[in-house]
């Protein structure tokens, strides 16, 4: 029996293989075999500073790691905290399909109605489809399939958890990725015109989508990586603005190591964090600490970092990073090539990595639509599931009726 919100709209050119996610009991036990031999290292000045200014600390991976073993209940082989998950995740529609050779598992609610809107959401770099099952959750909460306003697709880019990985004998791009989601985007019915939004890395696939194919009739960011534009200063900027501008400088001179790294040497770090789930949460953990507003659950972290490990995600996922080393000479988001010119919204969260100010971002896109917040960090849909909910379904209500009556 199909789940609700599981029938695709009569426009779709392909019949995706419907997916549940069950991982094999042998992935389980090894998991958890290597959590309990993995060591950890001596204690040091470095990890021993409860600010965290040298990165996460012994305390945290030790409290961590105990709790990966213990709260997971692991009986017969079998983790009964893994289960609850992946019932919560098989509870949404899921499918695959290929593209390109690529398999591109996705979550989705569709609507029956004949004029809901398309939204395909993009997470990032260590997010993946779990960011969004909290805002589906609030729109299947809203909706049955028949009164739902929206078709909702939530794509794992390549690489990422379900879908494939990039292929092994090319070279493969952010403008690749935007190609494949694109199509996946026509292929289940929706050339005609979908919204596109995205954080992290999927406001640069997404950012690609408004300029580059025509399907795409709008798009929604919540981050805009980007330098100072040329003329502009700080002196209009008020106290939220400036703290944000110091935020991002922060960030660049203590936080970005890591980037350097996935892009200079990805397979150097992905062999290493490939040896221990215990080093991948290390690494992982360091963002879901840092870059929040309110903490995470250790929860939310654990499902998100045995996701990533089970599916042996980090090292076919890093390779985005690649396109910013040599660092290119204007960002993309200064860049006029990559102007958004289509109906453009922005969602502003005070503890994202680069909070830029209003004017900064209106230098980047047709800017229909702005939303300061008070609240919320990187992860947008997951820290504020509702604020982001509200944020783009305004925006397309705001948008949408024009842009289907241009067409």
């Amino acid at each position: 029996m199909s789940l609700p919100f599981s029938t695709l709209p009569s426009t779709a050119r392909v019949s995706p293989t419907p997916f549940k996610a069950s991982i094999p009991k042998d992935k389980l036990s090894e998991l958890k075999q290597l959590i309990e031999v993995s060591k950890l290292a001596p204690r040091t000045y470095e990890n021993s500073q409860a600010d965290r200014r040298y990165g996460v600390t012994t305390d945290w991976l030790v409290t961590m790691r105990e709790q990966w073993l213990t709260s997971y209940q692991w009986y017969y082989h079998i983790s009964q905290i893994w289960k609850t998950s992946e019932d919560r995740i098989n509870s949404f529609p899921q499918f695959t399909t290929n593209i390109e050779g690529i398999d591109i598992h996705f979550v989705a609610l569709f609507s029956e109605k004949k004029d809901a809107v398309p939204i395909l959401l993009l997470h990032g770099w260590p997010g993946s489809f779990l960011e969004f099952l909290p805002m589906l959750q609030l729109f299947r909460d809203e909706y049955t399939p028949t009164t739902l306003p929206y078709h909702l697709i939530v794509p794992s880019l390549p690489g990422y958890t379900f879908s494939s990985g990039p292929p092994l004998d090319r070279n493969f791009e952010i403008t690749d990725v935007t190609r494949i989601m694109d199509q996946l985007m026509k292929d289940v019915g929706f050339e005609s015109g979908y919204v596109a939004q995205g954080g992290d890395i999927g406001s640069r696939v997404a950012r690609n989508l408004a300029v580059d194919h025509d399907s795409c009739k709008a798009v929604h960011l919540n981050v805009c990586f980007m330098r100072r534009p040329d003329g502009m200063s700080d002196v209009n900027l008020n106290a939220l603005e400036k703290r944000g501008i110091q935020r991002m400088a922060d960030f660049m001179s203590t936080g970005a190591a890591y980037a350097m790294e996935h892009g200079t040497r990805p397979s150097t770090i992905g062999h290493v964090l490939s040896t221990s789930p215990v080093a991948l949460l290390t690494w992982i953990g360091e963002k879901f600490l840092e870059w929040v507003d309110d903490a995470l659950s250790p929860e939310a972290i654990l499902e998100s970092v045995t996701l990533y490990w089970l599916t042996e995600t980090f090292p076919r996922a890093i390779y985005a990073y690649r396109l910013n080393y040599p660092p290119p000479p204007i960002p993309a988001s200064n860049d006029p090539r990559w102007y958004i010119k289509k109906p453009f919204g922005f969602s502003s969260f005070p503890m994202e990595l680069a909070p830029v100010p209003r004017s900064w971002v209106e230098t980047t896109g047709n800017l229909k639509y702005w939303e300061q917040h008070q609240k919320g960090g990187h992860f947008a849909a997951l820290e504020q599931p509702q604020a982001l909910k509200a944020d783009v379904t305004r925006f397309v209500e705001q948008e949408w009726p024009g842009i289907v009556g241009g067409n």
